[in-house]
């Protein structure tokens, strides 16, 4: 019988550790980013019809990208060393569990989304993409959150204000009518998923992720 033994962690050291890899992933997460923005703005409503400081509430896969970008890009500076062992601070404990919810919630999302009324996309024009070629990209949104607490750390205040701002960004997409565009009115189920989704990514990051053994100088005292 052969056994077959996986180690995630020598991967995410490997790629994550020196710089063809690395830089590779960043530009990959880039051109992704673009593609996103570019739907947004040929979307109705569109990043036009929104103050600029909105963009980011409505952009949420380019959002989630961004963020991620931002998150990888502080490993710039620990090439060649053991990525798990990369620095940490208190706004980057924030930055990557922000980066690591970001991922989670709107990669699942966006396949729950497709497939509560998938005769809207299955068999119609454009289907490779707008359903599988969409679908599988975003699965790779969560692939790529996994690697986050590998280097990442967080706090419980961290989580909190994580939940909060998903929260915030669910009520400016259904409340305000700023969702993602889709081929069909959102209704109850996507709206409750969309919730139960803001919890459960928090949730996974809490289970996930390692705290610093360093305080949190924004947490209140005895967080």
């Amino acid at each position: 019988m052969v056994t077959v033994s996986f180690d995630a962690g020598r991967y995410v050291e490997y790629y994550l550790g020196h710089a063809p890899s690395l830089s590779t992933l960043l530009v990959a997460n880039g051109a992704a980013f673009l593609v996103g923005v570019s739907f947004y703005v040929h979307a109705d409503p569109s990043f036009a019809d929104l103050p600029t400081f909105f963009y980011p509430l409505f952009g949420d896969s380019p959002t989630a990208l961004a963020l991620a970008t931002l998150s990888l890009a502080t490993l710039l500076p620990n090439l060649d060393n053991r990525v798990r062992d990369a620095p940490t601070n208190t706004p980057l404990t924030y930055l990557h569990t922000f980066a690591f919810v970001w991922l989670v919630k709107y990669g699942l999302w966006t396949i729950v989304a497709l497939n509560l009324h998938p005769d809207q996309y299955v068999g119609a024009p454009g289907a490779l993409w707008d359903y599988w070629g969409i679908m599988f990209t975003h699965l790779l949104f969560v692939v790529e959150a996994f690697a986050i607490p590998y280097y990442g750390r967080t706090t419980d205040r961290a989580l909190k204000v994580a939940l909060v701002a998903l929260l915030v960004n669910d009520v400016f997409d259904y409340a305000l009518g700023y969702h993602p565009p889709l081929r069909y009115d959102p209704g109850v189920p996507l709206i409750l998923a969309t919730l139960l989704l803001s919890v459960v990514a928090v949730y996974v990051a809490d289970r996930i992720f390692d705290r610093p053994e360093r305080f949190d100088p924004l947490a209140p005292a005895g967080e």
